[in-house]
């Protein structure tokens, strides 16, 4: 309400403020249209609206807070729990902790941006430390080929070949463990072969979404397959790219997958034509929000009808927030200061909102009070089972952890 009363005024932060780049213009109200849904009420923004159909589901926390506002370091900080490479990424964490269900498929997956990585790329879900089997496993569903070196080409090697090899390379690499017992990152990576090996088999099948009843696919938004993706981001394309992917994180986790992360948005330059809109908000974000929103919308959903959301945990979220003030005449800088997330399913409370910001959505309101990626990831650990501060693997004479020394699990999220 504050933005739409004094759009346009010069911005007074009351304090210095540390802008990324030049974007401390005047105060700017949002470019889209908010309104109430579901019984809790919830305002929503029209680009979301799908998701409005869910939100009392949806626990809200609008007192996120990072560390910096450098995209690298603060998508470390939320994938990691550290701003700096060398860490596990979360779902590297949670393999590591409860091991795989099925034995044919990664027990983490990664779906990643149609057009590329985001900052750091594969580094945000490496296993670091951990075993190597531990690390995510990149998924592309759009591709004709989605897991890159999978398979020989056709051309290569005959179905009886392959299976020779495989078991003439299964008897190799035992002796050569032998002669090297003890090696654990050798052990695992064996693992890792002998996993491609039952992929080839296993993964073809949890990857058809052909085999998905048609009111399913048109309500992942996948209604031209195969869309070319062109200079201007396309609402629809956008919905059926981000819905294949969350399409597929539903078959995979119904396969037994533990952790499956879904991205939206890549690591561009300039012109930026992605979540980065330090020039054009509404260009942006309009169809990002609405191709995105029609796919988590439709997961939540699908997810639920089947009763699998009593213990999925969904968390959304990004590596930090914009500013409440212009960048240029449309954009908006970088806020790390504060910035909403949300939880559902598996043992969340529903329909809920937890932290505010303040009247401008620069900082959270309880500035002594707010909510760090450690709370999060605590709380999520502790919903699987799992003390955030007993999972911990002694490295370099530091007994390291997810939520490193900090996090707390918040309470008022517990269902």
């Amino acid at each position: 309400p504050m933005l739409e009363k004094h759009h346009g005024e010069p911005s007074d932060f009351g304090e210095h403020v540390e802008a990324f780049q030049n974007g401390l213009g005047p105060w700017m109200k949002s470019p889209f249209k908010f309104s109430p849904h579901g019984k809790s009420g919830k305002m929503m923004s029209e680009v979301v609206q799908p998701l409005g159909q869910c939100v009392d589901d949806i626990a809200f926390v609008h007192n996120m807070v990072g560390k910096t506002g450098v995209h690298s370091q603060a998508t470390y900080l939320q994938a990691t729990g550290f701003q700096r490479p060398g860490f596990p990424g979360m779902g590297s964490w949670i393999s590591y902790a409860l091991g795989s269900i099925n034995e044919n498929l990664p027990t983490f997956v990664v779906l990643p941006d149609h057009r590329g990585f985001a900052s750091n790329g594969p580094k945000n879900w490496g296993a670091a430390f951990l075993p190597a089997s531990s690390q995510g496993t990149a998924i592309f569903p759009q591709r004709d080929n989605p897991i890159d070196d999978l398979r020989p080409q056709a051309d290569f090697v005959t179905p009886g070949g392959d299976r020779d090899g495989l078991r003439l390379l299964q008897k190799a690499n035992q002796q050569f463990l032998q002669s090297r017992d003890g090696d654990s990152r050798l052990a695992a990576r064996i693992r890792s072969y002998e996993l491609a090996a039952k992929m080839q088999l296993s993964a073809p099948e949890a990857l058809d979404i052909s085999q998905e009843p048609a009111h399913v696919l048109k309500m992942y938004g996948l209604g031209r397959l195969g869309a070319d993706y062109g200079d201007q981001i396309n609402a629809a394309e956008e919905a059926e790219y981000f819905g294949r992917k969350c399409l597929v994180a539903r078959r995979l986790l119904e396969r037994g997958v533990r952790f499956v992360q879904i991205w939206s948005g890549n690591d561009n330059s300039f012109p930026r034509r992605n979540w980065d809109s330090h020039e054009d908000i509404p260009r942006d974000h309009g169809p990002l929000a609405r191709g995105m929103a029609v796919g988590t919308a439709a997961l939540l959903k699908d997810l639920k009808q089947s009763g699998m959301l009593d213990d999925t945990i969904v968390l959304w979220t990004t590596e930090f927030g914009r500013m409440p003030s212009t960048q240029g005449s449309k954009g908006r800088d970088h806020n790390p200061y504060v910035f909403t997330n949300w939880l559902c399913g598996g043992g969340i409370k529903p329909g809920v909102t937890y932290g505010e910001s303040d009247q401008w959505g620069y900082k959270p309101l309880d500035r002594d009070n707010p909510t760090q990626v450690y709370d999060i990831h605590a709380t999520i650990l502790h919903l699987m089972g799992i003390d955030h501060k007993r999972l911990t693997v002694r490295h370099n004479g530091i007994d390291r952890r997810l939520t490193d020394v900090h996090g707390h699990v918040i309470a008022e999220l517990l269902a």
